[in-house]
């Protein structure tokens, strides 16, 4: 169902925005997808933005932190799956040669989060749910579709990824080459989790990353919207068979997602 009130262990379920200009952000993203800002003050003085689509909630954004502007880092859409314990994933995760970027830490009475980076340096979010169970809307327009992995070492995520979450992978050739999908704990409606790329010569030089889709009814009149609200066409749309039409853009403050029409829409 496109409306959520619970997931699975393993199960990829919120995603959140940080970025440098809060208000801007706030802008671009109504304008785009329609998507209705609310203001939560949380016990770390700062504002945490909620969006809403129809009411729903369909992700989160803050304000990059002093730190991680020192750092030179750049706005970013960061991804969290859903787990029944923060504390145990993390005791997983260095077991098998990953690190803790961000230590466990309670958010009030809506959940525990931590962030960890795996071994190729893709970092992720772990999302133990309290009263926020994570997104209410997903697969339908402005909404999360999926999570992708990008990254240089297919084989070490794979491993470390079955680890630390249960993932099981199921490859399949792609025009673009293999492409991995992961299920959580068993191929079944609501388990499927997250997919993984492998990076190729022809790409240029980047970080291994985590990226984020939102499924749009039509690609082409996205595009417009984005630039006509301030942002950039990253790639320009791709028609792939049996899976969709996507892109990649920008937010004007320089956050990176994608957007997809699927040509089988999720339920």
């Amino acid at each position: 169902m496109p409306t959520r009130d619970s997931y699975a262990h393993g199960v990829p379920s919120w995603v959140d925005l940080g970025t440098t200009d809060v208000e801007g952000a706030k802008k671009f993203y109504g304008a785009v997808f329609g998507w209705e800002a609310e203001d939560v003050p949380t016990e770390q003085g700062m504002e945490y933005t909620m969006f809403r689509q129809n009411g729903k909630a369909v992700a989160g954004m803050g304000p990059i932190t002093p730190e991680q502007a020192e750092a030179g880092m750049p706005p970013f859409w960061g991804s969290y799956v859903n787990v029944d314990s923060v504390d145990d994933t993390i005791t997983a995760t260095t077991a098998s040669g990953g690190s803790v970027v961000m230590p466990a830490m309670d958010v009030m009475d809506t959940g525990r989060m931590a962030f960890i980076s795996d071994p190729t340096g893709a970092s992720i979010g772990l999302w133990q749910a309290g009263t926020h169970k994570g997104a209410e809307l997903v697969n339908e327009h402005g909404s999360l579709f999926w999570n992708e992995l990008m990254t240089d070492d297919t084989a070490a995520a794979t491993t470390f990824y079955g680890d630390v979450f249960g993932w099981l992978p199921e490859v399949t050739d792609m025009p673009t080459g293999p492409y991995t999908s992961f299920w959580a704990g068993g191929k079944v409606e609501g388990n499927s989790a997250a997919g993984m790329m492998g990076k190729t010569e022809d790409m240029g030089e980047f970080p291994n990353y985590w990226s984020v889709y939102f499924a749009v009814d039509d690609v082409d009149a996205m595009l417009g919207s984005v630039k006509d609200n301030g942002g950039q066409v990253i790639m320009a749309p791709m028609d792939i068979p049996e899976v969709g039409r996507f892109a990649v853009v920008q937010d004007p403050q320089g956050a990176t997602f994608s957007v997809m029409k699927p040509a089988n829409p999720q339920t």
